[in-house]
């Protein structure tokens, strides 16, 4: 069986739904390819929505606060929506601080 690295991003499908699940540091390293990544997935398969899922995500830096508010951005403009799901209480005040809860809706 192959171990899934738990450095990079999963992305998943369903209809018009993309569900990113955010690796355990979601910083440069693991968002180096995810505009790239994401914006094919959001041209070939329409998705309309993006669910960042931080269940197993436990350190976030400024490189992930710029690809929340860049999908963010990018979703909004083609009249779609991004939300997050799962965001531990620390990365939850990261992203308050940020302004990014006041874009961005959490998912219970």
């Amino acid at each position: 069986m192959e171990k899934k690295d738990s450095r990079v991003p999963v992305y998943e499908r369903e209809k018009d739904v993309l569900y990113i699940r955010l690796p355990r540091e979601f910083d440069h390293f693991s968002a180096r390819n995810m505009k790239v990544e994401t914006e094919a997935l959001i041209e070939a398969a329409g998705i309309k929505n993006i669910v960042f899922d931080f269940t197993r995500t436990e350190f976030m830096d400024s490189t992930g606060v710029g690809i929340l508010l860049g999908r963010y951005k990018r979703m909004n403009f083609i009249g779609g929506a991004v939300y997050t799901w799962h965001v531990s209480t620390r990365i939850r005040r990261m992203l308050e601080v940020a302004g990014v809860t006041r874009l961005i809706t959490e998912l219970e």
